[in-house]
């Protein structure tokens, strides 16, 4: 006679490293640039940073400093003295759907949220998946116009996919997406005849399904929302993956990885103490994914701006600010490709990069990589002095080359730019891949070079 079968229970997950832990809770925190933003503010704060006004004047005390606009911050260090700047840069933005200014829409009895592509989206990674609503709403007040952050965090949006019943050849053929007529989420269903099913007596609804529920969620009459950038997002949380728990899968890795490991980094720095050869200086940007030419993107003018601040508070003319611009360094932090496993031959077969197994420089001739040998040899002697491993990667010659805020900023400023970052698959999915290892190594990379001498 058989024995009764009993369950065998699987081990846990080692548990993360501190940077990695804190990593994870602050993408989890961060459905959009805006509370990217918000996060990072907090974090600073925590570590002393004050933050300033862009119209007014900066302290001419040395000691940390942020400044907010949108989905763009920037922090720096302020010295006693100015010897020019070591800019850390990355970005906030991720590829996603972004709510129209009229997005009730109706089709087949089903309401849905009228949506646009935002950046070079994976459009099929958004098909069936639980999705929140978040982002910023201008709201009248009784004291003016002002602007508030929203999150609902509960799976409202679902875009399904068409079954394969009715699409046979999508087998033979592959998904075929048209981002106009197969994005738009659904989110609530119609009455028999097409009218609301969930209209209130005292007509709410007529402002708009989508107005009334952000006005609800704000606390306040739908006729006071004056406008909004709202999203949707993945409200699976990031979660540590694997047999033994060496990588993490999450929304918008590209590129708050690098924004948070940016951030954790800089605070280590302002507490740390030590003497700096440079002002150290990070910029998250907004828009990187749609080319940074707006008003807070590294194609915009606040960062010159500020920077030329910056040398004023710390005692040095325009002149001596231009010429402190020739020893200054930018590190342009975003993520670079992981070799994909069953496509290993869409990937240079001389630079194969590997999860947790360092940060990854990347290079490019043609200049959609900023790095050349001058800045290369920066980070190589920074990353080494650290004791963090290096990879190298070089884009094929037969597939065009993504770009970074990198070449943008090397431009702007005239200075020496490297283009650094973790590696990672799936990039501009609705959820990547990373290696847990690679979050310590890549916050300490971004130490490193602030903490760099000369």
């Amino acid at each position: 006679m058989m024995g009764a079968m009993t369950e065998s229970m699987a081990p846990d997950h080692p548990p993360l490293p501190t940077l990695a832990a804190d990593v994870l809770a602050d993408l989890g925190a961060s459905p959009t640039p805006y509370h990217a933003v918000e996060r990072s503010r907090t974090l600073l704060a925590e570590a002393g940073f004050q933050e300033v006004d862009g119209a007014g004047e900066l302290p001419g005390t040395p000691g940390p400093r942020m400044l907010v606009r949108g989905g763009m911050l920037l922090a720096w260090i302020q010295q006693p003295e100015h010897r020019g700047f070591c800019v850390v840069g990355a970005h906030t933005d991720s590829p996603n759907l972004r709510v129209k200014t009229r997005p009730d829409v109706t089709s087949a009895g089903v309401h849905q949220v009228g949506v646009e592509i935002y950046g070079g989206v994976l459009l099929n990674s958004w098909l069936d998946r639980g999705l929140g609503l978040a982002g910023r709403v201008s709201v009248r007040g009784d004291g003016g116009v002002e602007t508030r952050l929203v999150l609902d965090d509960r799976p409202i949006l679902l875009v399904p996919q068409l079954a394969i019943h009715l699409d046979r050849e999508v087998v033979t053929s592959g998904l075929k997406l048209d981002p106009q007529r197969h994005l738009a989420p659904m989110w609530a269903l119609a009455g028999p005849d097409g009218d609301d099913a969930g209209a209130t007596a005292d007509g709410a609804d007529e402002a708009g399904r989508v107005r009334s529920h952000v006005a609800g969620l704000l606390g306040v009459e739908p006729d006071r929302v004056l406008a909004w950038d709202l999203m949707a997002f993945d409200t699976q949380p990031p979660s540590v993956i694997g047999l033994d728990g060496d990588l993490f899968s999450s929304g918008r890795i590209d590129n708050l990885l690098s924004t948070f490991c940016g951030v954790r980094a800089l605070a280590d720095v302002a507490t740390g103490g030590a003497d700096l050869a440079r002002t150290p200086l990070l910029a998250l940007y907004d828009h990187e994914e749609i080319g940074s030419s707006t008003a807070t993107g590294a194609a915009g003018s606040l960062l010159v701006s500020t920077m030329e601040r910056i040398a004023a508070a710390e005692s040095a003319s325009r002149s001596e600010f231009l010429a402190a611009l020739h020893r200054s360094i930018v590190v342009s932090a975003d993520g670079a490709h992981a070799t994909h496993p069953n496509y290993p031959d869409r990937h240079e077969p001389s630079h194969r990069i590997a999860l947790n197994r360092g940060v990854v420089i990347k290079r490019n001739a043609n200049q959609r990589y900023a790095t050349d040998a001058e800045s290369e040899a920066f980070v190589v002697a920074a990353c080494h002095d650290a004791g963090v491993p290096l990879q190298y990667y070089i884009h094929r010659n037969d597939l065009p080359c993504g770009s970074t805020i990198g070449p943008i900023t090397a431009a702007r400023l005239g200075v020496s730019t490297v283009d650094l970052g973790a590696p990672q698959l799936a990039m501009h999915s609705a959820r990547e891949t990373a290696g847990v290892a690679d979050i310590t190594h890549l916050g300490r990379a971004l130490g490193a070079a602030w903490q760099a001498a000369d």
